[in-house]
């Protein structure tokens, strides 16, 4: 007789997500469908009120195709284009730093610190105080709120204060996260979220979101993500094609009503494995003083990462790694894309250790505990 097959559960799985809510969202979807309307009509005017709204803060929201372009439109908002820097991470979705270029302005890399994977606050500080020899000058900064943990953002923000240059958070992977109980995304200038099917706030295809409490600049933002237009087919300013269309946004207005108790389930699943892994020989994430975390990805780091991977793999536990290979050493950027101070030493250490579990509110009991107990077996 056979012995029966391991169903391997996987590091990510966004057809759970569909599936936990299915009713509404077959309905929301019809709905959509039945308007006839299928480009900025009432399904994205309410899913942005009722997003601003859950940010609180006197927020704005703007809806567009995706995450990458979230930033790229609160880049062109705020006038950042040729001849201007950007100061942002290596370690990231090469998302934030494709954004940076398509405004055509130059992205400046900056190190982490080893313990959140974060921006370092400290070489921050150092490069706008004195700036790398041969750069446009730093216009703006784009600190990444990377696995679901918020930056170091109080030194950031008196940095770039004093400065005079706007803090961008990238939230793509930080939706309800706070910082010293403010929600991130509503501390900075503005703020960029991907929807894309994985996060925290997923859609069922891509999808993006921006934030600020500037209402002018979320409403030069709204017509420059409809080619300028502020009136239909006149175009009072230079603009792009970035909409999220209506079943995305009918759907994401279901999603969003889950999304404070998804996180609250990713923060008890890391509980448990945190406790799975007391007294091993792989610590937990580190968490930031003050900041509630909410777990997009659930990072372990080990320098024996091919093992580790080897042993869950045969216990039926996915792993994923976030990410492979650090921006500044992908062929498309290398030798190209400036450095700060630190040369990203960090980050390529980081990259070659980083190991992520599964990590979803849709996860069992039953799959928890297996995974509890293979990371025990570590």
């Amino acid at each position: 007789m056979n012995a029966p097959t391991m169903t391997m559960i996987p590091q990510a799985d966004p057809g759970a997500g569909y599936r936990a809510q299915k009713a509404e969202i077959d309905a929301a979807v019809a709905r959509a469908l039945d308007s006839g309307w299928y480009i900025l009509g009432k399904e994205g005017a309410a899913f942005e009120q009722e997003y601003a709204a859950w940010l609180g803060a006197g927020q704005h929201a703007v809806g567009c195709a995706n995450g990458t372009d979230a930033i790229a439109l609160v880049l062109r908002g705020l006038g950042i284009g040729p001849g201007m820097t950007v100061a942002t991470v290596s370690h990231t979705a090469v998302a934030t730093v494709a954004a940076v270029e398509m405004v055509g302005a130059t992205p400046l890399l900056l190190d982490i610190d080893p313990d959140t994977y974060t921006m370092d606050a400290d070489e921050l500080v150092s490069v706008l105080e004195d700036p790398p020899p041969g750069l446009p000058p730093i216009k703006a900064v784009i600190p990444v709120h990377i696995y679901g943990q918020a930056c170091d953002l109080g030194p950031m923000l008196d940095a770039t204060s004093a400065a005079g240059i706007p803090l961008i958070e990238d939230c793509a992977q930080c939706h309800g996260a706070t910082l010293d109980g403010r929600k991130l995304g509503t501390i900075g200038t503005a703020a960029a979220y991907s929807l894309y099917p994985t996060k925290n706030l997923g859609a069922l295809g891509d999808g993006g979101v921006l934030s600020t409490a500037d209402a002018e600049l979320a409403e030069r933002i709204a017509a420059i993500r409809q080619y300028g237009w502020r009136e239909r087919y006149v175009s009072s300013m230079v603009g792009v094609n970035s909409r999220l269309d209506e079943v995305q946004a009918a759907i994401l207005r279901v999603k969003l009503t889950a999304l404070d108790a998804g996180n609250a389930r990713r923060r008890a699943i890391a509980a448990a494995y945190d406790e799975a892994l007391a007294g091993g020989p792989i610590a937990p994430p580190a968490r930031r003083p003050g900041a509630e975390h909410v777990f997009h990805q659930y990072v372990l780091r080990t320098e024996n990462r091919a093992d580790v991977q080897a042993k869950l793999k045969a216990q039926g536990i996915g792993t994923g790694i976030h990410y492979p290979v650090p921006v500044h050493l992908q062929s498309a950027y290398k030798d190209r894309t400036p450095l700060g101070p630190a040369g990203c030493a960090e980050t390529a250490k980081a990259s070659q250790e980083v190991l992520s579990v599964p990590m979803y509110p849709e996860l069992t009991d039953a799959q928890v505990e297996r995974i509890c107990a293979a990371l025990k077996a570590l």
